[in-house]
């Protein structure tokens, strides 16, 4: 992995992430030290400004529909200038936000903007079963899966009917969450039943898959330009059925294996964007290909004072967007420019 000499980026000068403003005092100073403020660092290196804002902080002028003006607290961007990094987060407290976010994707969009990842992609990440069906070729195999939708009425059990091919021990959990949250261990389908009626309460939808056993290995592949450029592994701490760092797991970054570095061509290929991640579970004796992540977190190397690998990863992640906005300016053509953008 070589690291990517800053240049003059061009136009561009703005990568804004949208992400809802829910976070507490605690995980908000949690995540920037995580991964926030290195953002910003990485950003400015390259020449860019970072920025990270709630949905509510745009606001779009169509009133000539054909040239819409957007603005960012009150400060006009424009394609040229912006990207927009538009990840659906849907975790519980974010609930509220996941229409005005995805309706906020498709209106950047439509306003003519670069999305490293449009909102049909961020929503076919963030739904666990419609990641593995829009994947199902892939030549990891996909987790077997079913897909339980809760409500008023989860006492009458009706989606049992979809759980006759589902084996025990197996994994119960939300369909769109992240970083491990929510994930549990059904030892037969009294758990599951007692799992629906609470994800009933928040209206949570769940995803059941089968178990693949103690020690599952979780495999982060970082998949740049349509290669892979790194990978991370998370082991689970004994008696814990998930590999994640918030669950205790262990991290490293070891080189990245074979069969999955062969299976990345399929993945750049279905999804064409510049940066993504796609995360696999080893079982001991094969791989199964589990979850994408649009933005997936880069993780730190606490071991390493100065981070390089996670700057690095970093640096080519937002190199590739600055490089794929210039060749998508270049090829955009000119009846799309709106007015603003020439005066």
């Amino acid at each position: 992995m070589n690291a990517t000499a800053p240049h003059d980026p061009g136009p561009l000068r703005r990568m804004c992430w949208i992400f809802p403003d829910r976070e507490s005092t605690r995980m908000t100073a949690t995540w920037r030290h995580f991964f926030w403020d290195l953002y910003a660092e990485v950003a400015g290196e390259l020449g860019l400004t970072w920025c990270r804002h709630a949905p509510d902080a745009v606001t779009v002028d169509a009133t000539d529909p054909a040239h819409p003006r957007v603005y960012v607290d009150e400060e006009p961007v424009t394609p040229q200038d912006t990207l927009f990094i538009t990840a659906l987060y849907s975790l519980p407290y974010q609930s509220m936000d996941v229409f005005n976010q995805y309706a906020l994707y498709a209106v950047l969009e439509q306003a003519g903007f670069y999305l490293p990842f449009p909102p049909q992609i961020s929503l076919i990440g963030n739904d666990k079963l419609a990641t593995v069906l829009h994947l199902a070729d892939s030549p990891v195999p996909p987790i077997p899966s079913v897909r339980i939708g809760t409500g008023r009425d989860i006492a009458k059990h009706r989606y049992e009917v979809a759980l006759g091919g589902l084996t025990y021990p197996a994994i119960v959990k939300p369909a769109g969450w992240c970083g491990g949250g929510g994930i549990n261990l059904a030892r037969g389908p009294e758990d599951v039943r007692g799992l629906a009626s609470l994800a009933q309460g928040g209206d949570t939808t769940l995803v059941a898959q089968p178990y693949l056993g103690d020690g599952t290995v979780d495999y982060r592949v970082y998949v740049v330009d349509g290669e892979p450029y790194a990978v991370l592994r998370r082991v689970p701490e004994p008696g814990s059925p998930v590999a994640n760092a918030s669950r205790g797991g262990s991290m490293d970054f070891p080189p990245v294996p074979p069969e999955l570095a062969e299976a990345t061509a399929y993945f750049a290929e279905k999804l064409a964007i510049p940066f993504f991640c796609v995360d696999f579970l080893y079982d001991g004796e094969r791989y199964w290909f589990s979850e994408l992540e649009p933005d997936g977190v880069i993780a730190p190397d606490f071991d390493d004072p100065g981070r390089t690998l996670q700057r690095d990863i970093t640096r080519a992640r937002f190199t590739a967007y600055r490089d794929a906005h210039a060749k998508w300016l270049a090829n955009r053509p000119l009846s799309t420019t709106p007015r603003s953008e020439a005066r």
